[in-house]
C-alpha cells in the first residue's frame, strides 16, 4: 500500500487535490481511498488530506500517521505543521516552493527525497484562484507525477477533466506545466 499525505491550507485545494489525484490512481485500476482531516477550520489554516492506494481492497480507516509521500502546498508549513512527521525512511516531499526560496533548508540531510516546483506561480499564470491566493492543487498534482513516477501525468489530466467542474484545460496545462518544472534538490 502506498500512502501519501497532503499538508496545506484552506482555500489552497488540498481536499480536492487527494480526491483528484486518488482518480488518477482509480483510472490506473488501482483501489484508492481519500480524506481529509480538518475541523472549524477557514480559509488560511493548516488542514491535512490524505490518499491511499492499493493493488487490492483498503480495509483502512484511519488518518496516515506513517506516509511514504508527503505533498506540501504551502512551504511555510514545514517549519510549522510538522510535515515530516511519521515520512518512512527514503520517503519523497513534493514542495510548493519558489525558485529562490531556501524552503528545504531544514529537510536537507534527514534522507528524504526533495522535490520542489514553484506551484504559486504556474497557479497564477493559468489564473487558477486569484494572484493573492492562488490555487495550486493540479499544479502540485503535476509535481508528484514527475517526482514519484507513482501515477502517470495522463491520468492526472484525465482525473482533472472528470472531476474538476471549472477551468478544466487551465487545470489539466497547469499540472502539465509542474510536471515539466519540477526538480529535485
Amino acid at each position: 500500500m502506498i500512502e501519501i499525505r497532503f499538508h496545506g491550507r484552506g482555500g489552497q485545494g488540498a481536499v480536492i487535490g487527494s480526491e483528484v489525484l486518488a482518480r488518477a490512481f482509480f483510472n490506473e485500476g488501482k483501489y484508492v481511498q481519500s480524506f481529509p482531516a480538518f475541523g472549524v477550520e477557514r480559509r488560511g489554516a493548516p488542514i491535512m488530506a490524505f490518499c491511499r492506494v492499493d493493488d487490492s481492497h483498503i480495509n483502512l480507516r484511519n488518518q496516515i500517521y506513517e506516509p511514504d509521500h508527503v505533498v506540501v502546498l504551502d512551504a511555510a508549513l514545514i517549519e510549522t505543521a510538522g510535515v515530516t512527521q511519521g515520512l518512512k525512511k527514503g520517503g519523497s516531499i513534493v514542495v510548493n516552493c519558489g525558485q529562490d526560496s531556501n524552503c528545504f533548508s531544514g529537510l536537507v540531510g534527514n534522507g528524504y527525497q526533495l522535490y520542489g516546483v514553484d506551484a504559486s506561480s504556474i497557479a497564477r499564470e493559468y489564473r487558477l484562484g486569484s494572484p493573492s491566493n492562488p490555487i495550486v492543487n493540479t499544479s502540485i498534482l503535476g509535481a508528484f507525477a514527475k517526482a514519484t513516477g507513482l501515477v502517470k501525468i495522463e491520468s492526472v489530466e484525465q482525473a482533472i477533466e472528470e472531476y474538476i467542474p471549472f477551468k478544466r484545460e487551465d487545470n489539466k496545462k497547469a499540472a502539465r506545466a509542474a510536471y515539466e518544472q519540477t526538480v529535485k534538490k
